[in-house]
């Protein structure tokens, strides 16, 4: 092969070269990003829309509904979903693999814009917005004071801190949580507004006339062009607002401070933050999805003193719940298991070797293959996370096979050939490896090829593993055909002199091989009996084992992290549902034990309408509702899924009527959720909502029957108190009021003026502007009677109330609507204990059919963790056995025969096997990385069967019957293929006993790998010379060629 001649005539080149790969090897870990998983890359745009007071039918019907309409005409949506509630409505179009995202962005903001024109007046603008699963919180920015207020606070983090935080690099900045916008308040007085007969609109509308930004223009005056300033808006809000005429002409003038009075204060409040039990102001800190979530936290925990040197001395600012050590503990996990399987792997070498040189030489390999594969892995684009060091880590044990062998063929020819140069031997045994490694490498790599047909995330994720191993596959065959032979030869020019023993001779390890080389002949004559067997109990353990092995997506990870979602009864005012939460808080720190919870942080109730960007991150469905965070004690040993299990049996007994769910509190199963709450959610779908919510109360009966299932509920509060107005519109008729008139005075009592007339002031401290707004005081609205006293129409005869327009009673209606591609969807979510996702899915699945056929249009779907873990486990089964079929057809083109390519694969069935058998001992599930420790255990085993029957079948050639041929190739490669499967052993074993915080990720790959490869390393050295001998007994030894010009064809001339 040229290359191995080149790199002996240009030994320093070669040295030249790998030194330049370091180098640039350091260049790449520098500069590439790193973060706990790769770009997922989901084709999904979010769009959100508020409008304050609008109900959750208005909402659904008259705003959310266009846009649903409309985004159908998208190129390449797969589904469009919305939520509505109150004052909110939240969509979230899902695109299919492979869509252009620019193009679709691009097409989602112009029918955005078509369909605001069908919309009520007042509706502003939505936020649309591109968000993967992957951007989740990698920490919050927490903003306290003992003296400030919130709205306070709120404002400060929003216009001072908000824009320096928002240029960081890798930053995506919501508006801060806890607080409502800063705006003029204008609160009248109920009882003054009936005696002066006025009615909120009137008032709104004289503050419009009376605070109106109006271009003001250029005055010439001689040669100066003068800029006209005009107080159209009034500089000092709270005190000329309060002299504002509201009413002139006839009768006395009623000023504004006649009915009510300015405040500088905050939309009305829709949520808290309570950080600690108190309440607060937070940041969450969201990276795009193409940043690192290390570099980002370094950024932000930077810029902490700059952001305090913006604000006043008495606001503490501090960095909470931060993910990065989280991040650091998986990736170093990974990195310290490679480092010390490396370390492993060479003493293994070295134990069989019996030479430090060559061990030296093999090991020397290790590190430079890896080091090309960062470089590759860097310019194709991939990232430094759990996937790609994964794949390093994983390679760490195959990588020496390539310089096993090369180094086993130079000795072996050294000590045949003799009489040769030691140049010529290295020549000649390096270029006689090559083809057999060549091939496998190939059967490595090609297992990991499906990969790149897959789609979304299982794509997403196994790519980057692949492109690794690959890339470091590769690298191990280039640097054992290049530095491996320049190597040897500078390290041995004086081999032998020594007096030590050729690599071959190692009494020990021949008397084991003697010994076992007898036993093949004593068995031979069972051959029959035993590949039969052999196949038997591989079918029984892969059918009966196999299912019972327990699934999930990914393997859970110990954390001391937490979420609960609270709620209380439905329309608990967000006031009273923080109190509630703050002792829900002080119950789960006495349960923990003193000084076991260093921080909480949570937020009640629902985002404000002038941040509905914010429902994107944390969707609450009312004010009853609470998300909480607990973080706990590292030391404190406390277990979380245990702690949870307590706390459901201590918390309802404690604050009836309420409900509790737990929820993933760590990045990893939060971006595994793929924006579910839960790791179970069945969503039900149908056409008419009254059939739907009864199928789905059904459904729920069934599955609350399944012991694995937890604080299961539905998602939408289906029963919110209400009031209902019903207009008398003859009535109002009558009295020339129209029902117009009756909703606008209805919606700036209970609600604000903000979004039907808007009107705007800007702060000459701090050229920001700010709304100004009238409203009821809300403490004022209490009853019904309240609300029938809101005046409607002014006059000086007549001044009806609402009362005497409209019928006004309490009632009951839909807290929450969502829709799924135009049809009603109901969510049944719940979280898991004590089984494993796949069983509670299988039961999950007879749940569904228990309850009995659904109604004409209705589904049930389960999705959350368990949707795209059957894809990807689907995915995967497809792929593995698509690299099955790649390598058969390699090998078939390699060895010009089917029969060999199936002896090969004689050691699939163990490797599965091997593999089923390791994680049912060791109490492990099957997810994604034990999937991908088999799928390496098959390919590496089939690596090493290419070995045994290439030189099996080179012997059958020259003479040897099919049982003396197999069983010489056992020999002759047993210490080969002893060498590559102990090495990768031995650099899994730290990876499968998971040292060390997080690196249970890994672990299960760790397993995979040793229980696949033992069995498959068994199979090698005793069923497979078998199967050869079986299937070859017959065989022809005459080539199939059909060139009259190759001698080994039987049409060859001559």
């Amino acid at each position: 092969m040229w290359l191995i001649r080149t790199a002996l005539r240009r030994p320093i080149t070669v040295l030249i070269a790998v030194i330049g790969i370091a180098l640039c090897a350091i260049l790449a870990v520098v500069r590439m990003r790193v973060d706990i998983f790769p770009e997922l890359n989901l084709p999904v745009i979010y769009v959100a829309q508020p409008y304050g007071g609008m109900s959750p039918r208005q909402m659904e019907g008259y705003l959310v509904f266009y846009y649903e309409y409309h985004f159908l005409y998208i190129n390449g949506v797969e589904s469009v979903e919305d939520k509505s509630i109150q004052s909110n409505g939240l969509l979230k179009i899902t695109f299919h693999p492979g869509t252009d995202m620019s193009q679709a962005l691009a097409q989602t903001i112009a029918y955005v814009n078509r369909a605001h024109a069908f919309m009520p007046y007042g509706t502003v603008n939505p936020f649309v917005i591109r968000f993967d699963a992957g951007t989740v919180p990698v920490g919050d920015i927490v903003f306290s004071s003992p003296t400030l207020g919130i709205g306070q606070i709120q404002d400060l983090a929003l216009n001072r801190v908000r824009p320096i935080f928002a240029t960081l690099p890798g930053v995506s900045a919501p508006p801060p949580f806890g607080g409502n916008q800063r705006s003029i308040v204008i609160t009248i007085n109920p009882e003054r507004l009936r005696s002066y007969h006025l009615t909120p609109d009137e008032v709104a509308r004289a503050i419009q006339s009376g605070n109106q930004l109006m271009p003001a223009g250029n005055v010439r005056t001689g040669s100066l062009l003068r800029i006209v300033n005009s107080n159209s808006v009034v500089p000092e809000i709270t005190r000329q607002l309060d002299d504002l005429p509201i009413r002139t002409g006839a009768g006395p003038t009623v000023y504004l401070h006649d009915i009510g009075y300015v405040l500088d204060s905050t939309d009305i409040p829709t949520g808290y933050a309570l950080v600690n039990g108190r309440r607060a102001v937070y940041e969450p800190v969201t990276k795009r999805p193409d940043a690192s979530t290390l570099s980002v936290v370094k950024e932000v925990r930077d810029a902490l003193p700059r952001f305090r040197s913006l604000v006043p001395s008495d606001i503490h600012i501090s960095y909470e719940f931060d993910q990065s050590g989280y991040v650091k503990n998986a990736l170093l996990a990974v990195a310290r298991e490679g480092l010390l399987g490396a370390l492993l792997t060479g003493l293994v070498i070295l134990l069989f070797l019996r030479d430090a040189r060559s061990s030296l030489i093999v090991v020397t390999t290790i590190p430079f293959a890896l080091l090309t594969a960062v470089v590759a892995l860097w310019v194709s684009g991939q990232t430094i996370n759990i996937m790609t060091l994964g794949g390093l880590a994983l390679a760490v044990g195959i990588l020496v096979d390539e310089g096993v062998v090369a180094i086993e063929n130079i000795d072996a020819t050294i000590e045949r050939e003799s009489d040769i140069p030691l140049a010529r031997a290295v020549l000649r045994g390096v270029e006689q490896t090559v083809g057999p490694r060549f091939l496998s490498m190939l059967a490595v790599v090609a297992v990991f090829v499906p990969s790149f047909f897959m789609t979304g995330v299982t794509k997403a994720l196994f790519v980057p593993l692949s492109l690794a191993v690959a890339f470091s596959m590769v690298a191990s065959f280039l640097l054992s055909s290049s530095l491996l032979p320049v190597m040897f030869m500078w390290m041995h020019k004086k081999r032998g002199a020594d007096g030590g023993p050729p690599l071959g001779v190692h009494s020990s390890f021949e008397a084991f091989r003697e010994k076992w080389t007898r036993g093949l002949h004593h068995v031979v004559g069972f051959r029959w009996l035993i590949v039969g067997a052999y196949f038997a109990i591989a079918l029984l353990i892969i059918v009966v084992m196999g299912p019972r092995l327990g699934q999930e997506l990914f393997p859970e990870v110990a954390n001391n992290q937490f979420r609960l979602r609270l709620e209380a009864p439905y329309g608990t005012r967000a006031e009273d549902t923080a109190n509630l939460t703050s002792e829900i808080l002080r119950q789960i720190g006495e349960t923990a034990g003193p000084g076991n919870v260093t921080t909480t942080l949570g937020y009640v109730g629902t985002q404000a309408a002038a941040y509905p960007i914010n429902t994107v991150f944390l969707w609450s469905s009312g004010p009853h509702e609470a998300v909480i965070n607990v973080a706990l004690r590292p030391g404190a040993r406390i277990n979380v899924e245990a702690f949870e299990e307590k706390l459901r049996h201590i918390l309802p007994p404690k604050f009836p009527g309420c409900t509790f769910s737990f929820e993933p509190g760590d990045i990893v199963s939060q971006i595994m959720n793929f924006g579910a709450p839960t790791p179970v959610d069945i969503a039900v779908t149908g056409p008419d909502f009254v059939q739907l919510r009864a199928f789905t109360q059904k459904l729920r009966g069934q599955l609350g029957e399944i012991a694995g299932l937890r604080d299961l509920r539905t998602e939408q509060p289906l029963d919110y108190p209400s009031v209902n107005v019903d207009i008398h519109r003859e009535m109002a008729g009558q009295l020339g009021v129209t029902a117009g008139e009756v909703a606008t005075s209805l919606s700036q009592a209970t609600s604000s003026s903000r979004f039907t007339v808007p009107n705007y002031w800007a702060d000459p401290k701090t050229g920001v502007a700010y709304q100004v707004q009238v409203q009821y005081p809300q403490p004022e609205m209490t009853s019904l009677q309240d609300v029938k006293n809101i005046p409607v129409m002014p006059g000086d005869t007549q001044h009806p109330l609402l009362g005497d327009l409209a019928t006004v009673t309490d009632g009951i209606t839909v807290g929450e609507y969502d829709r799924e591609n135009g049809l009603w969807k109901l969510d049944l979510v719940a979280n898991v204990a004590g089984q494993d996702l796949g069983q509670l899915s299988r039961s999950i699945d007879e749940a569904v059919r228990r309850a009995g056929p659904p109604p004409r249009g209705t589904t049930a779907s389960v999705r959350g963790q368990i949707g795209p873990m059957r894809e990807t486990f689907t995915n995967l089964r497809i792929g593995l056995l698509l690299a099955i079929l790649v390598i058969f057809l390699l090998l078939a083109a390699n060895f010009e025969s089917m029969r060999l390519s199936f002896v090969v694969f004689t050691t699939t069935p163990a490797a599965v096997c091997g593999m089923i058998l390791a994680l049912a001992v060791t109490h492990t599930t099957l997810n994604i990385e034990s999937y991908m420790g088999g799928i390496m255990a098959v390919g590496v085993g089939t690596a090493n069967a290419i070995l045994l029957v290439t030189f099996a079948e080179e012997n059958r050639r020259r003479g040897a019957d099919s049982v003396s041929a197999a069983i010489e190739g056992a020999r002759a490669r047993m210490r080969p293929i002893l060498m590559t499967s102990a090495a990768m052993i031995a650099g899994m074993v730290p990876m499968a006993l998971a040292w060390g915080a997080g690196a249970e990720h890994t672990a299960p790959l760790g397993r995979a790998v040793i229980g696949g490869l033992l069995a498959a390393t068994l199979t090698n050295l005793t069923v497979l010379p078998f199967v050869f001998s079986i299937v070859q007994r017959r065989a022809s030894v005459i080539s199939p060629s059909l060139d009259p010009d190759d001698p080994a064809s039987r049409y060859a001339e001559g």
